[in-house]
């Protein structure tokens, strides 16, 4: 051991030099392999091993290895997980209302019923205005159209296919012609009293087979 000594004037500084045990000592990573070939407890595998993470270096290298893995895991965003499995979906519905459509529709906007289907009168009648809008109960294709200032007046007759023909009578004006399809949106005339007819009104006839039938008993309840 060396010692030196300074005085200054309020202090006085001493210093001992001494040297380190075990200085000079083998402080390699690995063990001395004849060391462990002559044990004769124990495996000497896990002996090796263990003699290894005894070994000064080695716990040096360990220690600075798990502070640098703890200062790296502060930089890793604790939620990253989190933000994917708190992910919602927004669903968004549409605000246009379902719009169903019958295939067999009234001729008329408003329904008014005059008068019904009856032995001497095979149809119904549509009371209204001279004007109104008719439009055929179903899709089809005109048969024929007729003009006449007795019976039925100003006639549209519309086949719908399967023998099925519907007929509108007392028309005061005819907006479509023979041949023509037509849908349930197409104005094939419109209201009047042409004919023979007390008043305006809508004479509808539907006929299967060519024999008239309740036209009720198809068109949907009102």
């Amino acid at each position: 051991m060396i010692r030196f000594s300074f005085q200054f004037p309020k202090y006085r500084l001493q210093i001992l030099l001494s040297k380190r045990r075990g200085a000079f000592i083998d402080n390699s990573l690995l063990p001395d392999l004849e060391k462990i070939k002559n044990i004769r407890r124990g495996q000497k595998l896990s002996r090796f091993f263990r003699l290894i993470f005894e070994r000064r270096k080695i716990k040096k290298l360990l220690g600075t290895n798990l502070a640098l893995i703890l200062l790296i895991s502060t930089f890793i965003p604790n939620n990253s997980l989190a933000n994917i499995e708190n992910e919602q979906v927004i669903i968004t519905e549409s605000n246009s209302p379902l719009i169903t459509k019958s295939a067999i529709q009234y001729p008329v906007s408003e329904i008014r019923i005059s008068q019904e289907y009856q032995l001497f009168h095979p149809g119904l009648d549509f009371d209204g205005e001279t004007g109104d809008e008719i439009r055929p109960i179903k899709n089809g294709v005109v048969e024929m159209i007729g003009k006449s200032k007795f019976a039925y007046g100003n006639t549209v007759i519309i086949n719908h296919g399967g023998k099925i023909t519907s007929l509108y009578a007392h028309l005061s004006k005819i907006s479509v012609l023979p041949g023509q399809e037509v849908t349930t949106d197409t104005i094939i005339g419109e209201m009047g009293s042409s004919g023979q007819s007390s008043g305006s009104h809508l004479h509808l006839e539907i006929r299967d087979h060519g024999v008239p039938i309740n036209p009720l008993s198809v068109l949907p309840k009102y």
